[in-house]
């Protein structure tokens, strides 16, 4: 059993062009003997968005406070505190916060992303 709290994880700073204002938590991933699935934490200061992007993996996503949108395709939602989306693989997204901000949980599996 592995419990970690965000405290003791510095985080990695998203604020590229591409991406804006995020700070990125990998809270558990293969490092930590997870042989499946990477628990990423973002959080998204106001109007932070991450990059548009796609990648051959779905992931999971459950947005733990603030409200934003999320774009998948040429789809743009509103989403808020305790909405949960799914991800198909392949398909064109972006999440952009709010003007408080946007906080968020992403699942992915370990297959394909960096050691």
């Amino acid at each position: 059993m592995e419990i970690k709290n965000k405290s003791y994880r510095e985080p990695i700073i998203m604020d590229d062009g591409q991406s804006s204002g995020i700070r990125f938590f990998p809270m558990i991933t293969k490092k930590d003997g997870a042989p499946n699935f990477a628990m990423r934490l973002f959080e998204i200061g106001p109007s932070g968005h991450t990059p548009k992007h796609s990648h051959p993996w779905e992931h999971e996503v459950v947005i733990l406070s603030g409200s934003g949108y999320v774009i998948r395709g040429d789809e743009k939602t509103a989403v808020a505190k305790e909405d949960f989306i799914l991800i198909p693989p392949d398909m064109l997204h972006q999440f952009i916060a709010g003007r408080k901000g946007m906080n968020m949980v992403c699942v992915v599996p370990n297959e394909g992303q960096p050691e």
